[in-house]
């Protein structure tokens, strides 16, 4: 098999990405071309944040958005968020988004980061095992204020 290879998204990498996240949410609303180049610029150049991409040849098959928050608390040590961890359905359980997250903490740690932090609203054991098993520990109690309703799984 074909080695992953993890890199930031670049703007030519948009079209497979957005293909990519119909595998986490196959009803949500497609961003528009110009409005995610301009959004993944706008991330860019947010300090340590990325859209982490894996790729095995050219075929886009993982991802996931780290963003590093400056913080005051902790001696300044900023802290990190992951968010939109997907990989390709007919990919899954070969250990690509175990390789996707482990670059996502690599690079908050490199930034600085005294934690970095994710939430899932699945309820999905497997799911649950999967960040388990990737070095996460479901530790703290979430809450959130939502403007869209949560997807259901």
């Amino acid at each position: 098999m074909t080695e992953l290879v993890i890199r930031a998204a670049e703007q030519a990498d948009l079209p497979a990405l957005q293909d990519l996240y119909r595998h986490l949410l196959p009803e949500d609303e497609r961003c528009p071309d110009d409005r995610a180049a301009a959004i993944l610029d706008k991330l860019r150049h947010f300090e340590g944040s990325a859209i982490l991409i894996g790729l095995l040849g050219t075929e886009l098959v993982a991802s996931c958005t780290v963003i590093v928050i400056p913080n005051l608390t902790r001696g300044g040590m900023p802290y990190a968020l992951i968010e939109n961890v997907v990989t390709d359905a007919g990919r899954r359980g070969q250990g690509l988004g175990k390789a996707i997250l482990k670059a996502a903490l690599d690079r908050a740690w490199e930034a600085g980061c005294y934690k970095t932090m994710l939430m899932t609203g699945s309820r999905n054991p497997a799911t649950l095992g999967f960040y388990a098993a990737a070095g996460f520990e479901q530790s703290k109690t979430g809450f959130q204020a939502r403007r869209l309703p949560a997807r259901t799984e």
